[in-house]
């Protein structure tokens, strides 16, 4: 998008996936150009980038549970695009495995649901912070990417089990009574 002026467009696409669409063109759509589309879903308050700027796609997904959520508590400190948020997401579409991904798209907001639900959530989200995100964040800006990684997924096991687990079988005992 350098000399050209960049066409935007915003719609409100008919899908159950996502609310609004904001599209930026290098050019006219019609023809060749390159582009970054995103995709925004207010229900479940995803959204998705779509970058085709290199030739190649890319595609992101801006969720990042936990992270968010220390960032959200601490709010004093940070916001959604802090430099925290922003390298773990570059580190995550580009070191984390797939099916991690999933897995943590599936028990991260339960485990952010059931650290809400403590009465020491501020202890829980400090210990999340320094001992998670910036632990890894230190790690990947030197480059251990490995132990980053190690530490990542580790670390989402462990709160998953002693989290997340007890927190979904007390709604269940509930639930059944």
């Amino acid at each position: 998008m350098e000399d050209d002026k960049p066409i935007i467009k915003v719609s409100t696409p008919n899908s159950d996936t996502y609310d609004a669409k904001v599209d930026i063109y290098t050019n006219d759509p019609r023809e060749d150009h390159e582009s970054i589309h995103i995709a925004i879903n207010t229900d479940d308050k995803s959204a998705h980038i779509i970058d085709t700027t290199d030739g190649e796609t890319e595609y992101t997904d801006v969720k990042c549970y936990l992270t968010s959520a220390c960032i959200k508590y601490f709010k004093q400190n940070f916001d959604d695009s802090c430099y925290e948020l922003t390298l773990l997401r570059w580190f995550r579409d580009h070191f984390v495995l797939k099916e991690d991904i999933e897995h943590y798209y599936e028990i991260a907001p339960i485990i952010v649901e059931a650290i809400n639900a403590k009465e020491n959530r501020e202890e829980l989200y400090q210990y999340i912070y320094s001992n998670i995100v910036d632990y890894c964040v230190k790690q990947i800006e030197c480059k251990n990417y490995q132990e980053a990684y190690t530490r990542y997924k580790n670390s989402i096991l462990f709160l998953e089990e002693n989290l997340a687990r007890p927190f979904l079988e007390e709604k269940l005992v509930r639930a059944l009574k």
